[in-house]
C-alpha cells in the first residue's frame, strides 16, 4: 500500500477547518493549563494529554462581542492610569461580510463579488511595494502596508499582482481599516477565509488569505510596541543570510556559526588525502559542530565516501561505503549512532571493517540515557503484562536498550520520520492493540495530539493519511497509545514558553521549522504555521527538503523575494541548509534572468547561548564568540538551544588524529571503537542480534509499509512464548 510521506507537504498533517466547529469558540479562561486539546464540538469529552507545566499555549483573545473595548493606559511619567472606553468596529462589519457572502449561492457568485472588492480597493503606491512589505508564502506576490492613524486605529493597504488575491485581501481590509489594534491582533477569520474562498481555489489561495492576516497582525503588534516605547534594539534573534553572492551574519551568534563555512583549504587537502590513502568512510549527524561540518561538506567534492544525514541513514551509508571499498568508518555523532553503524555492518556481512568514535569518553545522548533508567524498564514490564502490545522505540537509544525492551515487549525501532505511519499501521494490523512508545516525552505528547486532531477531519481526509483508518479507528485508537513521561532532548526541551512567545511575536509571518522532539508549545506553533503552508514538524532531513522546496517554488516564480526560515532544532543543521540553498541559487541558467532570492536563517537563541572568548590582539578571522554557554551545556534557557553538547565532542582535531591513526596496529585507538556487544540477555540471546531485530523491523516495514509477519507474530504470541524475542 503507498501512503503519504509524513511531514511533507501533502495531505498529511494539514488539518483543515472543522465545518461543525463554532466561528467563535471562549478561549480557556485558565492561561496556566497543563495539559493541550484541541477543540471540537464533536466530542465534548476530549481526552487531553499532558505537556509540561512551564510550556502554556499561546492565544489572543478573539473579537467576538458588541461591548465597548476598555482599554487601559499608563502615563510613561507618572503612575496614574487611564481608562478608555472604545467602540467595536470591526465586529459589526464582520457580520454584515458573512452575511454578504452567505447569501451567494455559487462559487461563480463569490468570484463575481471578490473581483468587485479587487475592483474598489485603491492600488497601492509603487513605493511601497517593497521587500519589506511583502507577505511569504503567498502564491502571487502580496504586500501589506499598516500605519497608525493619530486616533490609535490601525490603516491598512494592500495589493497584489493577482486580481483574485487582491479581492481577499479587500475583503479583510473591509474589516479592519480603521479598527483598533485590539481587534486587528485578536481577529479570527478561518470560518470567513472559507466562505469567502469556498470553490474559488486550492489551498494555495487559502494559504495566503490566512498568511495576509497574519502579516497585518504582526505588523499591528510591532506599531503598538513602537508607541508604548517597548521596541529594543537588537531584540531580533540572530540570522544568517543566503545570497547568491555570498552570506550576510546577523548578530555573534550567526557570526560564530558563519565562521566555519569556509574552511581552510589545506585542512581539507589533508583529510582527504588521509581517507584516500587509508580508504576511510565517513558517516556524521548533521548536528556536528559547525568547524567539521564546513570541512566535510568541502571534502565531499574530492571523496565520495562523506556522508552527513539524520541518524537513520548513517549505517546505511557505511554499508555502501564498506561495498565500496572503505576498511574503515569513522561514525561522527553519539556512541548509540556509532553501535548501530557497528552492528548493520556486521548483519551485512563486513565484520572486518573497523568502526572509530571520536573520543575515548563516552559521547552520550540524553533520550538514550533516559531509555536506559529502571524507570523506562518499569514503564515496559507494565506493557508487557498487556496483550497484545507492541513497544515502538526511537532509534536514539542503545543497541542493549533495544534488545532489553524486545526481550520484555515486542519492539519496532522508529526515527521521527516514520514514527506516525508506524504505529497507524500497527493499529491497522492489529486492531485490539496497546502501542508504548518511548522514551521522547515531547514527541509521544505530540503524536497523541495530531491521532486527536485526526478525529476532526473527514474519513476521505484521514483516508489519504493511512487508507486503513478512518474517524472511528483513529477515535478507538487513542485510550491504547501510551508514551513515555520522563524522557526529552535537552537540546529541544529548550524551546519552549519565553522562545515561542519572542517566535510568536517577531517571526510569526516567516516559514517555521520545528523537529518532532520540540515541546507542545513549540508544535502547537509550527503545526500552525504548516496549516498556512508556512511550516514543518519532522525530522532534521523533513526539515532541510522543506527548505529547499520553498527555496526552488522562489525561483520557478522568477521575482525577487526574501524566505525567512525559523530553524526549530540543532543549529548544526546550518552547514547542511547553506550548502543545499547556494546550490539551488546557483542552478539557475546565466542566459536566464536571475532572481534576487535572500534566505535567511534565524537561530532561536539568545546572547546567553554562546561563550565570550578573552580579549587579545585584533584578528580578522577570528571572532569573540564560540556556540555554547560556558558551562559546556550547549543551551541557553534564556533563548533556546544553540547546540548539543555530546555532538560537539567530535572535534575536527579528533577526526584528523583517529585518521591519521589507522590501521591501529599499536592498539592506541582501543577506546574509540565502537562496541560490539559479547553479552547476552536473560534468556542467552546475544544482545547484538536482539538488538537489531526492532532496527530490522523497521526497515522492512520502510520497504513494504507493513509490519513484518514475525513482529506481528510476537506481537499476538507474546504471552505463550513468554518473552517478545
Amino acid at each position: 500500500m503507498k501512503m503519504s510521506s509524513p511531514f511533507s507537504p501533502s495531505p498529511y498533517l494539514s488539518f483543515p477547518p472543522n465545518p461543525n466547529h463554532n466561528p467563535y469558540p471562549n478561549r480557556n479562561p485558565n492561561p496556566d493549563r497543563t495539559s493541550f486539546s484541541i477543540h471540537s464540538n464533536r466530542n465534548p469529552n476530549r481526552t487531553r494529554f499532558p505537556i509540561h507545566p512551564n510550556h502554556r499555549r499561546l492565544s489572543f483573545p478573539l473579537i467576538t462581542s458588541l461591548h465597548p473595548i476598555k482599554s487601559t493606559l499608563t502615563n510613561s511619567s507618572s503612575t496614574s492610569t487611564t481608562t478608555t472606553t472604545k467602540e467595536i468596529i470591526a465586529a459589526p462589519r464582520l457580520r454584515r461580510l458573512v452575511s454578504e457572502f452567505e447569501n451567494l449561492g455559487t462559487a461563480a457568485e463569490k468570484l463575481r463579488r471578490v473581483m468587485e472588492y479587487a475592483a474598489r480597493m485603491p492600488r497601492m503606491e509603487e513605493r511601497k511595494k517593497v521587500m519589506e512589505n511583502r507577505v511569504m508564502g503567498c502564491v502571487a506576490q502580496v504586500w501589506v502596508d499598516v500605519m497608525m492613524d493619530e486616533e490609535g486605529r490601525v490603516r491598512i493597504e494592500a495589493d497584489s499582482d493577482s486580481e483574485m488575491i487582491r479581492g481577499f485581501c479587500g475583503c479583510l481590509i473591509e474589516v479592519l481599516d480603521g479598527a483598533w489594534p485590539e481587534e486587528v491582533v485578536g481577529y479570527e477569520a478561518e470560518e470567513l477565509g472559507e466562505l469567502v474562498m469556498g470553490g474559488l481555489g486550492g489551498r494555495g489561495r487559502g494559504n495566503t488569505w490566512g498568511n495576509v492576516l497574519v502579516a497585518m497582525k504582526k505588523r499591528t503588534r510591532g506599531l503598538v510596541a513602537e508607541r508604548e516605547g517597548r521596541v529594543a534594539v537588537g531584540e531580533e534573534f540572530p540570522s544568517l543570510m543566503i545570497g547568491r553572492d555570498g552570506i550576510v551574519a546577523k548578530g555573534s551568534y550567526a557570526e560564530a556559526q558563519a565562521r566555519y563555512l569556509f574552511p581552510d583549504e589545506s585542512t581539507v587537502n589533508e583529510l582527504v588525502k588521509v581517507l584516500r590513502e587509508k580508504d576511510i568512510g565517513i558517516v556524521a549527524h548533521f548536528y556536528m559542530d559547525p568547524e567539521v561540518q564546513g570541512v566535510l561538506t568541502a571534502a565531499q567534492k574530492n571523496w565520495p565516501h562523506i556522508h552527513i544525514s539524520d541518524s537513520l541513514v548513517m549505517a546505511d551509508k557505511a554499508v555502501k561505503m564498506a561495498e565500496a571499498g572503505c576498511r574503515f568508518i569513522a561514525v561522527l555523532g553519539v556512541d548509540f549512532m556509532a553501535e548501530n553503524v557497528r552492528a548493520i555492518l556486521d548483519q551485512a556481512g563486513h565484520q572486518k571493517v573497523g568502526v572509530y568514535r571520536m573520543s575515548n569518553e563516552r559521547i552520550s545522548c540524553s533520550l538514550a540515557d533516559a531509555a536506559a533508567t529502571p524507570s523506562y524498564m518499569k514503564y515496559l514490564e507494565k506493557a508487557s503484562l498487556s496483550t497484545p502490545s507492541l513497544h515502538v522505540i526511537y532509534i536514539n537509544t542503545s543497541l542493549e536498550t533495544k534488545a532489553l525492551a524486545h526481550e520484555l515487549v515486542p519492539t519496532i525501532t522508529c526515527t521521527s520520520s516514520n514514527v506516525v505511519q508506524t504505529i497507524l499501521q500497527a493499529f491497522a494490523e492489529v486492531p485490539s492493540l496497546t502501542v508504548y512508545y518511548g522514551p521522547d516525552s515531547y514527541m509521544g505528547a505530540n503524536i497523541a495530539e495530531l491521532f486527536l486532531q485526526m478525529t476532526m477531519m473527514s474519513d476521505e481526509e484521514i483516508n489519504k493519511i493511512h487508507p486503513q483508518h478512518n474517524r472511528a479507528s483513529i477515535r478507538s485508537l487513542l485510550p491504547r497509545l501510551q508514551y513515555f513521561q520522563e524522557g526529552t532532548c535537552i537540546v529541544h526541551h529548550l524551546f519552549g514558553h519565553e522562545v515561542v512567545e519572542k517566535i510568536n511575536d517577531l517571526y510569526c509571518d516567516a516559514f517555521l521549522t520545528a523537529h518532532l522532539e520540540v515541546p507542545g508549545e513549540m508544535f502547537f506553533l509550527a503545526m500552525e504555521a504548516k496549516r498556512r503552508g508556512m511550516g514543518v514538524v519532522g525530522s532534521t532531513q523533513n526539515i532541510l527538503d522543506f527548505i529547499k522546496q520553498r527555496v526552488q517554488e522562489a525561483l520557478d516564480r522568477n521575482v525577487n523575494d526574501h524566505l525567512q526560515f525559523v530553524l526549530g532544532t540543532e543549529s548544526g543543521m546550518i552547514t547542511s541548509i547553506v550548502a543545499a540553498v547556494q546550490t539551488l541559487l546557483h542552478s539557475v541558467e546565466p542566459s536566464t534572468r536571475r532572481p534576487d532570492i535572500k534566505v535567511e536563517i534565524v537561530f532561536p537563541v539568545s546572547s546567553n547561548s554562546v561563550t565570550k572568548m578573552s580579549n587579545g590582539p585584533c584578528d580578522p578571522f577570528k571572532f569573540a564568540v564560540v556556540p555554547g554557554v560556558a558551562s559546556g551545556e550547549g543551551c541557553s534557557i534564556h533563548g533556546g538551544c544553540a547546540s548539543c553538547p555530546y555532538m560537539k565532542m567530535n572535534s575536527l582535531a579528533a577526526l584528523l588524529r583517529v585518521c591519521r591513526q589507522l590501521p591501529d596496529e599499536t592498539q592506541l585507538l582501543s577506546a574509540y571503537e565502537a562496541e560490539r556487544f559479547s553479552s547476552q540477555t536473560s534468556s542467552g540471546k546475544p544482545i547484538a542480534d536482539v538488538g537489531c531485530e526492532p532496527i530490522l523491523h523497521m526497515r522492512h516495514f520502510q520497504a513494504t509499509h507493513e509490519l513484518p509477519e514475525k513482529l506481528v507474530h510476537q506481537i499476538i504470541h507474546a504471552h505463550e512464548n513468554g518473552n517478545a524475542s
